[in-house]
């Protein structure tokens, strides 16, 4: 059975990279099928009063674990059972339309284009999320702020490549995330700094520039 949301250990190096470059395409036609099972876990999980879902988290400078290394996370769900995130600025490269298509059951030869995929942290990375606007929505779909939103079926890559999908996403595999009290310890460890949620730090700025651009917003030291 798949687990979702408390996490607590994570998972040896090199299993990050290794779902989407071993066997990028299996990936994206396989992952993108338990979206009832992680929608009900993360509607299920309750709210604490200082949750910092919608927030954005940034590794302070001084991080140490590398696989955190000037990541930029948008949070998705915070509560005392845990939290899971999205890394926004750690892309692993572009895959062609047309394979995805491929991928996912259906085939246009006449599609071109490619389309780019980020690691979106070291937690079970051959699952597949879609972050977006909240333009786009579906019954699977999670509402994570009313400016932004998250949909793992294979219904919105279809859409995204039809052009009749959000007008802003990041498809993304794998997920940060922490068991109950993990991250607040994390926090008074002075491990991250956090932000408001920037639409353009998750989808428009130039990636490189991400970590630079979320810490001139950060809203506290921790």
């Amino acid at each position: 059975m798949m687990r979702i949301i408390a996490i607590g250990a994570r998972p040896p190096e090199g299993m990050l990279m290794s779902a989407l470059l071993v066997r990028p395409l299996l990936a994206l036609a396989a992952v993108l099928l338990p979206a009832t099972l992680l929608h009900a876990a993360l509607e299920n999980a309750p709210e604490s009063g200082a949750s910092l879902a919608g927030q954005i988290l940034i590794a302070a400078p001084s991080m140490r674990d590398p696989r955190f290394e000037h990541t930029v996370i948008l949070m998705v769900r915070h509560s005392r059972d845990g939290a899971l995130g999205i890394v926004v600025n750690h892309p692993l490269g572009e895959r062609p339309l047309a394979k995805i298509l491929e991928a996912i059951g259906e085939k246009d030869d006449s599609v071109t284009g490619t389309l780019k995929i980020f690691s979106g942290g070291p937690v079970q990375p051959d699952i597949g999320f879609v972050v977006h606007s909240a333009d786009y929505h579906r019954s699977e779909t999670v509402d994570i702020d009313g400016h932004v939103a998250m949909t793992a079926t294979r219904e919105i890559l279809r859409d995204i490549i039809g052009r009749h999908g959000p007008e802003k996403s990041l498809v993304a595999f794998g997920y940060a995330g922490w068991g109950p009290g993990q991250l607040e310890n994390e926090l008074a460890l002075h491990a991250w700094f956090t932000a408001p949620e920037d639409s353009k730090l998750i989808f428009d700025e130039d990636r490189e520039k991400v970590w630079d651009d979320a810490m001139t917003h950060r809203t506290q030291d921790l």
